[in-house]
């Protein structure tokens, strides 16, 4: 087990339902999702020398994309073992909950994005597992399916995240990849299954083109 605490010694639960505010997810209403605002004050539960930037307080195209790709088509999830990898708010583990996946499993290396998880499932009213562990370290997982929502905007961890990949989708795991089209997305590996317009944090909201690709392992990796 790890602690609800966050390396500054806040509770991290506490301050998150303290803090923020509960709104429904643009372009997926469906969902709620505890959100920052300019009043939070996530510095107090930030340690920039040794935490991640609170990316799990917003909302990302490539976890929104998804996750309104798997609400919209819940037989890609129904029945099936889910892994959110890297998951952040949980928005994308939270909507195959939704749509019926028969387990779902949030792994993140951020503790708050884990508690964040943790309480937004809540709010939803779904069952996470959730894990606090960097999974591209290790052997496949034993599940279905992999959900990514926007995990290549940094060209080391795109790198890791890729090989990682080609390793479950060997063993036969099916991975589907939400992404605005970042920097180092592995265009090589990817298929394209859908494409929907939501909003991005990263441009201020702003709406724009996202899209659901299905990963496929290849010889070589070549992130452009």
């Amino acid at each position: 087990m790890h602690s609800n605490k966050s390396s500054v010694g806040t509770d991290v639960k506490s301050f998150i339902t303290a803090n923020m505010q509960v709104r429904p997810v643009p372009h997926i209403p469906e969902l709620s999702l505890y959100k920052a605002h300019p009043g939070s004050g996530l510095w107090r539960i930030v340690d920039p020398e040794h935490d991640n930037p609170p990316y799990w307080a917003y909302h990302w195209a490539g976890g929104a994309v998804l996750a309104r790709h798997i609400l919209d088509q819940p037989e890609t999830v129904r029945g099936m073992r889910v892994l959110d990898l890297g998951s952040g708010s949980g928005v994308v583990g939270i909507a195959a909950a939704k749509a019926g996946a028969s387990e779902v499993i949030a792994a993140d290396t951020d503790a708050n994005a884990i508690a964040a998880t943790k309480l937004n499932a809540r709010i939803n009213g779904v069952r996470v597992k959730t894990i606090l562990a960097d999974l591209t370290i290790g052997d496949p997982p034993r599940v279905d399916l992999i959900a990514i929502g926007d995990l290549f905007y940094n060209e080391l961890l795109a790198r890791k995240v890729t090989e990682f990949l080609r390793r479950c989708a060997d063993a036969g795991i099916e991975v589907l990849v939400g992404d605005p089209g970042r920097t180092y997305l592995p265009r090589s590996h990817l298929r394209l299954v859908a494409q929907y317009h939501v909003s991005d944090f990263a441009d201020g909201a702003q709406v724009k083109p996202s899209s659901v690709f299905s990963f496929e392992s290849r010889s070589e990796i070549n992130i452009d």
